[in-house]
């Protein structure tokens, strides 16, 4: 007696066949993409920053106790940031400087958060070659501008952190800060 079962059916040529080819066709790409996933994520994961330096980030620091002529220094991203409450001597003679006279030429009211104008806060490193200049103590030399003194070549900032005089380049940079309330300060 001869065989008589469809042909198809013997070979797995029919529908049943492609049905079971295209589902394990795609099963295998399933688990190929996950795998590789699997394997890609820890890799992108470790190019994020790592909880440590993300709390560097962003600082907040009290100003409460800050009285006018005082200064702090508080540590962000591993570098000092001078905090100065000017008095209204330093603030005037700040504004009052023509700044097409200045290297890098920068109004005063354009590095302080207004409402807050006696209120400077810079990154405490020269801009010459990174170096922490004087004057956030009483006793420090402040140079001839009344701000900061680098000693190490001579550079000189104003009470607004602009560069008057040295081989400086560019005034003491203003970081990214906002004012939380009257005496809280964010940077980052």
């Amino acid at each position: 007696m001869a065989n008589t079962a469809p042909a198809h059916s013997m070979h797995g040529d029919g529908a049943d066949g492609d049905t079971r080819r295209d589902f394990l066709l795609h099963m295998t790409i399933a688990t190929g993409v996950v795998g590789t996933a699997m394997m890609v994520w820890p890799l992108v994961d470790s190019m994020n920053p790592a909880a440590d330096t993300l709390s560097l980030s962003t600082i907040e620091f009290s100003i409460a106790g800050l009285k006018e002529g005082q200064d702090i220094t508080v540590v962000w991203r591993g570098k000092p940031v001078f905090v100065r409450y000017r008095t209204p001597e330093e603030l005037k003679s700040a504004q009052d400087v023509d700044v097409k006279d200045l290297r890098d030429p920068q109004t005063d009211a354009s590095r302080v958060k207004k409402g807050h104008d006696a209120i400077l806060i810079v990154v405490g490193v020269c801009t010459h070659l990174g170096c922490i200049p004087l004057g956030q103590k009483a006793t420090d030399p402040r140079g001839e501008f009344g701000g900061w003194f680098c000693p190490c070549h001579g550079s000189q900032y104003d009470a607004s952190g602009r560069i008057r005089k040295g081989p400086a380049p560019a005034n003491l940079e203003v970081p990214p800060y906002t004012f939380v309330n009257d005496t809280t300060v964010r940077i980052g």
